[in-house]
């Protein structure tokens, strides 16, 4: 009996034990983790204010408001696949549920259920088009990444004559959706913004469905292989639609707390934030290939960008340099992932 567990074992490289070492090393989000590291430590050395618990949960909520993209985002890159509407989708429903509720003089909840509904059509729109008719998720995101922003544009100007909504502040429900999507929780000094809540919720959930699902199986399948998933039963179009719904979910929370934190909503915002979910996903660990990553990784990755947003000014630092910083994150991260990708590889 040993005999042949030993002769499978060495058949299947699987079966062999491996040492915490090389389990540590395979983890798709060890490099943003040291780079988290690091950038937190050299901006708690040259920032003064850095380490106080105002400073900190100012980071926090700036790594927030991109996480809870970014873990969404992640878990579509793994797919497989891009949206770079995602960005300015964020804007449509803040758009949505403001008009909504100030053209019918409705209470806000009617706006905001009504903005979850077309969100999630928005991302079904994407998803099934991608899947009906086999074209490049770059190009159908792009061609919504446009419409949207023409739609942002043109229907706040037609309806409310401005690029901007109208306040709703006064309006019935809005205290009960502040406290929802834009409220803060004080513990001492320390104040934590329910943004955060929402940012770690969505990567639990993720972790738990990449990790402990068939539906997490599925993504990494369709990832690494189309059509080897789809010869071993996966179902590709319906996992692939449901990882663009996850990503409308993902922008309706950030539209509604853009909403409901400045109580206007901006119709021009949101184009470009799209590449920084991106970069997120991918300084965590995610390669733009598929089949491979974390949320856990885009979390950090969106940590990453949090401390250095923040940072920069705590450090008194011209924040022109703010773009470069990332850029260069973005390439360190991804070397020195793609190092340590092959050094797990190479260890097996």
């Amino acid at each position: 009996m040993s005999a042949t567990v030993e002769s499978i074992a060495a058949e299947d490289e699987r079966l062999l034990p491996r040492s915490p070492l090389r389990r540590l090393i395979s983890r798709p989000e060890l490099g943003s983790v040291l780079g988290a590291i690091a950038v937190f430590l050299v901006f708690a050395v040259v920032a003064d204010n850095f380490l106080r618990a105002g400073s900190l949960g100012t980071v926090l909520y700036a790594a927030s408001t991109i996480g809870i993209m970014a873990v969404p985002v992640a878990l579509l890159m793994i797919g497989g696949e891009f949206d770079l509407s995602a960005g300015v989708m964020v804007t449509s429903s803040a758009l949505i549920s403001s008009m909504i509720s100030y053209e019918f003089t409705a209470n806000v909840w009617v706006g905001v259920g009504v903005s979850l509904v077309a969100t999630l059509a928005i991302g079904l729109f994407n998803g099934i088009l991608l899947t009906r008719t086999g074209l490049p998720s770059f190009i159908i995101t792009l061609g919504t990444f446009l419409m949207l922003t023409g739609l942002n544009l043109g229907f706040t100007k037609l309806i409310s004559g401005t690029v901007a909504t109208k306040s709703i502040a006064d309006m019935d429900g809005f205290p009960a959706a502040r406290a929802l999507f834009a409220s803060h929780l004080t513990i001492g000094s320390f104040a934590i913004q329910v943004t955060v809540l929402w940012w770690i919720g969505m990567v639990a959930v993720a972790t738990w469905i990449l990790l402990r699902t068939r539906a997490g199986n599925w993504i990494f399948a369709v990832g690494g292989g189309r059509d080897a998933a789809r010869a071993v039963g996966v179902p590709v179009e319906r996992t692939k639609i449901g990882l663009y719904l996850g990503v409308a979910f993902g922008a309706w929370i950030s539209g509604q707390h853009l909403l409901f934190n400045y109580n206007v909503v901006q119709s021009g915002e949101g184009v470009g934030n799209e590449l920084i979910y991106i970069a997120a996903a991918v300084i965590g660990g995610c390669l733009l290939t598929g089949g491979y990553g974390s949320a856990i990784g885009a979390a950090v990755g969106a940590l990453i960008f949090g401390m250095t947003s923040k940072g920069i000014v705590f450090a008194q630092w011209d924040p022109n340099w703010f773009k470069f910083f990332l850029g260069a994150m973005l390439l360190a991260a991804t070397l020195l992932n793609l190092w340590i990708r092959r050094r797990a590889e190479a260890t097996r």
